[in-house]
């Protein structure tokens, strides 16, 4: 009896603690993405006069996709008259972070001049008119005047320091060599391979033969040998190349090239062949 409560008392232990530390990693995460995920507005310096406001504005864009192309500036007064100002404008959507300078026209001098703007409440929206979705961030009048006239960085000091503008980095291409034993287009199946073991163009081969002394001589001329492994390296292209010059070795699937099971190693020329035509020269083979 005892040894059954103290078997129940582990386990229900071990259940708090479950639970307990759940409870403390979404916690966790929570406060995370308050801190670091939340959209963050930044209030920019304008470098032209006159109706401009200058921003900064980034945002998750991976897990909330759209493309920003407007910004809104609305104002609560209930102690003034009017009680409620907005101005909008939209500019060219962006669709990660970015900063911007945007002509608001007068109703932005027009709100900034209410009387009682200090004690007002203000909310500035940024958002996607098509994709509807936007962002707000409120404040008193007070902060709003104040972070205005205290901005510092430019639109582009704030491109620099994110690094907004900064070229993307390509891969470079893939310098497939050229094989000058690639044939025309044949009737009815595409490219081929232009080599003696292709049945297409053996009579070609044939006629070089004989002109040489004949079949026999040609075969002198180059002996085959045996190999003790061969196997394929990363980066096949699924040319087919291979498979069409030793099927009973090169298996060329979806995506690879595959070596097939008991695949006859006696023959290390057809292999060599298979190796050089190869456009991009994963075949490898160790002689015996």
């Amino acid at each position: 009896m005892s040894t059954s409560l103290i078997a129940m008392g582990i386990a229900l232990f071990l259940v708090i603690n479950l639970v307990v530390g759940l409870a403390v990693t979404s916690l966790f995460f929570g406060a995370f993405e308050t801190l670091f995920g939340k959209p963050k507005f930044t209030f920019l310096k304008s470098v032209q006069s006159g109706n401009m406001f200058a921003f900064g504005f980034k945002w998750n864009s991976a897990k909330e996709p759209a493309k920003m192309d407007f910004v809104k500036i609305r104002m609560f007064n209930p102690f003034g008259k009017p009680t409620q100002m907005e101005v909008t404008q939209n500019f060219d959507g962006f669709s990660s972070s970015f900063a911007t300078e945007v002509d608001m026209g007068p109703g932005l001098i027009n709100l900034l001049g209410q009387n009682n703007f200090e004690n007002s409440s203000v909310m500035i929206e940024v958002g996607s008119a098509k994709d509807g979705i936007s962002f707000q961030f409120n404040m008193k009048g007070t902060k709003f005047r104040k972070l205005i006239a205290e901005a510092e960085l430019t639109v582009s000091d704030y491109k620099e320091k994110h690094k907004l503008d900064a070229p993307k980095v390509s891969k470079p291409p893939i310098d497939i060599p050229v094989r000058s034993f690639i044939a025309d287009t044949v009737p009815g199946k595409g490219p081929a391979l232009k080599i003696a073991t292709n049945p297409i163009f053996a009579g070609d081969f044939a006629a070089a033969a004989a002109g040489a002394g004949g079949g026999a001589a040609a075969a002198e001329a180059a002996p085959t040998f045996p190999i003790s492994k061969v196997w394929i390296e990363p980066g096949c292209i699924v040319c087919n190349a291979c498979e069409d010059i030793y099927p009973e070795v090169f298996e060329v699937t979806s995506d690879t090239c595959l070596i097939r099971p008991n695949a006859p190693l006696d023959d290390g020329l057809r292999v060599q062949e298979a190796a050089e035509a190869c456009p991009v020269e994963v075949i490898k083979f160790t002689k015996a």
